[in-house]
């Protein structure tokens, strides 16, 4: 299970910006998770609530997050397309000369306070 290592991530960065901005309570943290980024969301939250209470900035902290579809660009036709529904052959042309556009992605959106 990766989602606790991702998690401490997440805890260090937000224990940063609330220091660099003074703030000494954070209420929420809202992340932009990418469909095929093989983050499993229950996990996360899982993980979130059994670290984020051992900290008194983020004690009672709700973590939101937002899935980002995948889609996938064909190097050949030039069209994007979905990646879960169609996998790594493009579904206009048949080329398999495709990569990942967006979809992987794990980022914290916003820190509310």
């Amino acid at each position: 299970m990766h989602e606790l290592g991702i998690v401490f991530y997440i805890i260090r960065d937000v224990k940063k910006a609330a220091e660099e901005n003074g703030v000494e309570h954070v209420n929420a943290v809202v992340m932009n998770i990418g469909e095929v980024s093989t983050i499993v969301p229950d996990y996360l939250m899982d993980c979130w609530r059994w670290a984020a209470d051992k900290e008194d900035l983020l004690r009672g902290c709700e973590l939101r997050f937002n899935i980002l579809p995948a889609v996938t660009f064909c190097e050949d036709c030039h069209q994007e397309y979905p990646t879960v529904e169609h996998g790594r052959t493009c579904p206009y042309c048949g080329s398999e000369k495709t990569y990942l556009l967006k979809g992987n992605e794990v980022e914290i959106k916003e820190i509310e306070v």
